[in-house]
């Protein structure tokens, strides 16, 4: 008899958690509230690094600007050891002309700018050059910074 009343309490009991318990119709807006705030900050601080560039130390010469177009430009860049960069992706020498001639297919003008850093030889300058006309590009700019020397000593 004393088992049978053990079994009725334990019983019991469950009956009275179950009447008492409601399911919980909030939700909890605290954690999620917390990982926004901190992918917040996360993002704050990373989009400044996503604009990345290559460090390129260009000649100064007393050229001026070229007008703008209403087309983005499209952009090689010579690093100082010799990487080239299309735009912001890096690209191998051998994969130059290839690449050029697909995307001189999907524009409307052959314009590209050309950046060189100062420690480049001509002669590799040239290299990229002729890769560029062999890749459909004719009309090549090339990018200095403003304020150099110019030919009658007027400039720096």
């Amino acid at each position: 008899m004393g088992g049978g009343g053990v079994e009725m309490g334990r019983r019991g009991n469950r009956r009275m958690r179950r009447v008492n318990s409601k399911p919980m119709s909030e939700i909890n807006v605290t954690p999620f509230v917390d990982v926004m705030l901190v992918l917040l900050i996360i993002f704050m601080v990373a989009a400044p690094l996503l604009t990345v560039g290559v460090p390129i130390k260009l000649p100064k010469t007393a050229a001026i600007p070229l007008p703008s177009e209403e087309e983005q430009p499209l952009t090689l860049a010579i690093a100082a050891d010799g990487r080239l960069t299309l735009q912001s992706t890096l690209i191998e020498r051998k994969d130059l002309i290839p690449r050029l001639r697909a995307i001189a297919a999907e524009r409307k003008n052959n314009k590209i700018f050309l950046r060189a850093d100062t420690a480049i030889p001509y002669g590799s300058v040239m290299q990229v050059m002729g890769a560029l006309n062999a890749g459909g590009f004719r009309d090549i700019g090339l990018v200095t910074d403003a304020g150099g020397p110019t030919m009658d000593g007027q400039g720096n």
